[in-house]
């Protein structure tokens, strides 16, 4: 008796609007969590820093989450292309949640630092994995309208996290613990509900492949990038010629020329292939991540320590006056998502976000410690425009510069480059604001009006016996101090007689114009080169919808070899055609890569890939 096989039929790559709509809930819920911490981080740091008794060594805390996270992104992006999204997605929220955990229990700025990096090892996940899940079920088109309410989100926790972390380290103590420790505890149950929200809802079909997995590439990452952050840290301190910096520097070049090398022989399981960079689009969108992670997170570290320090804002304050940037993100991010899915096209965002940005470095670069605070906020909103125009863009146009299988590492390799350059922007940035503050403390001493408001208010015997200003009385009786006295604790300035004070805030206020100007040539650069950027058309199919055509068409060719046969399947000659025709499908799947590659070529050059 003879049966019949029927071929298997394909899973649907096509989704429902309330499928898509789950699952967003959980990737946002993700992204949330991540964008977050970052903000809420941001406002609270002098805080922190006051009570760690560790002002400079901040940028630590702020480059150990960034230095892990970029490592990691390339990582996740890799092994969520052969295990699936989803477990990772899940491991790395949980990995985030026990850096949290331990982060609000640091007992010095050193611990903070290690324990801020086992939360960027979760959080490289959590800002990449959720850009690929989008590219794998929506089309490049589509996904730019999907993913400005992804920024959206993004701005609405820069949002909400200023404010909460304010009032949490504005606040001395919180169910027996410093206010600041919650600004890190506040995740665990926000990432509870995150968790919750993605076992529930986010279920996509899982893909396993068969490939290396490419550790050397992830070791060598990692001693290329971590001496030349450090030695950007601390050159300052060690001296940039020293034998310690030169270690850095000849460390960091021969990994950085063993990656490349090691990338060349891993060929498609690379950590990082470097065939995508054979398209112009990706290559370009990928140093434009660079330029703008610089600008971004030097942007973000940077002002609320002016108002704070300079303009005397409480962190809850702070939070209030950096919305102007959040507000510029989230209408250009909305905006340019909606007019990418309408005209299918991106060409004219990198240039005028890169001007936008531009621009806001350029007004931010005319700040004094006596400026009105509008000034700043007309630099933070320029700056937001150009953020949201230029994030989601730069995305867009790496995933679109590639084949379906390629779109998570394409997803990681974008994420990862902005966030080097954001790692990289952080430490040079601040090792260059505090190898400033010593000049510019000097010359604001050197001021005669200045010096002569310092004399009156010596001369005062109510300053003298005002104990708000035994602090920085202190200072002045052993001046040898003054030049690192904004090292570690400065809340000696909270309240001080404005005289004493003033020298430290115009200080302060022109070594940061000198970090505004570096944003301002590193953006210009950025503007240069996105000029270059060629925009392709935008797919108008998603991943899981290219994949799925063709396996629909290696079945067809089967069933009609099977028919073309005219022998009865159930036969065993039937089962020999059929072992022969499983044998050329699987030889169609052996160059199913290489036709991938021809056809990202193509695309690369303009050309629409064939369906």
């Amino acid at each position: 008796m003879s049966t019949t096989n029927k071929a298997p039929a394909a899973t649907s790559p096509i989704m429902s609007k309330r499928q898509i709509l789950l699952v967003m809930i959980g990737l946002m819920a993700g992204m949330f969590l991540s964008a977050l911490d970052q903000t809420v981080v941001s406002t609270s740091m002098r805080t922190i820093s006051d009570d760690l008794h560790g002002m400079s060594l901040q940028a630590w805390v702020t480059t150990a989450y960034l230095i892990m996270s970029t490592i990691s992104t390339p990582l996740y992006g890799k092994l969520s292309d052969i295990f699936g999204r989803r477990i990772l997605f899940i491991i790395a929220i949980s990995i985030f949640l026990l850096g949290s955990l331990l982060a609000g229990t640091a007992g010095n700025m050193y611990e903070l630092a290690s324990f801020r990096a086992i939360q960027g090892l979760g959080a490289g996940g959590l800002m990449a994995l959720p850009l690929a899940i989008m590219g794998d079920m929506l089309a490049p088109r589509e996904r730019a309208k999907y993913q400005g309410f992804f920024l959206a989100v993004f701005g609405v926790s820069s949002v909400i996290g200023p404010l909460i972390g304010g009032v949490l380290s504005g606040t001395h103590e919180i169910l027996f613990l410093s206010g600041w420790r919650w600004v890190f505890l506040i995740n665990l149950p926000i990432g509870l509900i995150a968790l919750a929200i993605v076992l529930r809802f986010l279920h996509l079909p899982s893909t396993h492949r068969r490939v290396r997995i490419d550790w050397w590439g992830a070791t060598t990452v990692i001693t290329a990038t971590v001496p030349l952050l450090i030695v950007a840290e601390q050159g300052r301190e060690w001296g940039w010629d020293s034998p310690a910096a030169f270690f850095c520097y000849g460390l960091g070049i021969l990994s950085t020329v063993a990656f490349i090398l090691i990338q060349r022989a891993m060929g498609d399981d690379a950590l990082i292939p470097l065939k995508m960079f054979k398209s112009q689009t990706f290559s370009v969108s990928t140093i434009l991540g660079v330029f703008v992670g610089f600008g971004m997170f030097g942007a973000m570290m940077t002002i609320p320590l002016y108002l704070q320090l300079v303009k005397g804002s409480t962190p809850t304050e702070s939070g209030f006056q950096m919305l102007p940037m959040i507000l510029g993100l989230m209408i250009a991010s909305i905006a340019s998502g909606q007019l990418m899915a309408r005209t299918g096209s991106y060409k004219w965002f990198p240039r005028v976000g890169t001007a936008f940005m531009v621009l806001g470095f350029y007004v931010l670069t005319f700040l004094t410690s006596k400026s009105d605070i509008t000034l700043a906020m007309l630099g933070m909103f320029l700056m937001g425009l150009g953020l949201g125009q230029l994030m989601q863009t730069l995305t867009v146009a790496s995933q679109n510069s590639v084949g379906p299988r390629d779109i998570g590492v394409a997803t990681s390799s974008s994420t990862f480059f902005r966030s080097m350059g954001g790692t990289a922007g952080t430490a040079i940035l601040f090792s260059a604001l505090f190898a400033r503050i010593p000049e510019t403390l000097a010359a604001a001493f050197g001021t005669p009006a200045i010096t002569s408001g310092i004399t009156a208010a010596m001369q005062d015997p109510a300053v003298a016996a005002d104990p708000k200003n035994a602090q920085i009385l202190a200072l002045y009786a052993d001046p040898t101090t003054i030049g690192t006295a904004l090292n570690g604790d400065t809340s000696f300035l909270n309240n001080a007689d404005p005289r004493l004070a003033e020298p430290f805030l115009v200080g302060f206020a022109q070594a940061t114009v000198s970090i505004y100007w570096i944003g301002f040539f590193v953006l210009a650069v950025a503007f240069v080169l996105s000029c270059f950027l060629k925009a392709q058309p935008l797919r108008q199919k998603s991943a899981m919808e290219e994949a799925a055509d063709e396996d629909a068409v290696l079945l067809a060719e089967r069933a009609a070899e099977m028919m073309g046969s005219m022998i009865e399947p159930g036969t065993a000659t039937g089962q020999i055609a059929l072992a022969q025709a499983e044998e050329r499908e699987a030889a169609r799947k052996d160059h199913r890569d290489k036709a991938e590659a021809k056809a990202a070529a193509k695309l690369a050059k303009g050309s629409k890939p064939q369906k």
